[in-house]
């Protein structure tokens, strides 16, 4: 598990989690990501909202807002960066 702190216009690399789940808890703030094998999904998470990513699933998350955006992740791997694959450009 793991804090995340996203700043106001921060954005993430698409990619994917090859082994392993991901469920985010958001905490503070508002943040959107898009998903799907081609990212044509967008999804709007605030405060209290719970995220489910299952493994392999393209997703890239970012800050829309003005404010920062907290959440929780807990993945199912312990070595969990070691499988991030970056997606696309």
């Amino acid at each position: 598990m793991h804090i995340l702190m996203l700043p106001p216009g921060a954005s993430a690399k698409a990619h994917y989690h090859e082994d392993h789940e991901t469920a985010i808890y958001m905490l503070e703030g508002e943040a959107e990501f898009t998903h799907g094998e081609s990212l044509q999904f967008v999804d709007r998470v605030r405060a209290g909202d719970f995220i489910y990513i299952p493994a392999g699933v393209p997703h890239r998350p970012y800050n829309p807002t003005d404010s920062r955006a907290v959440a929780i992740l807990a993945r199912t791997d312990p070595n969990e960066q070691e499988s991030v694959v970056l997606w696309g450009d």
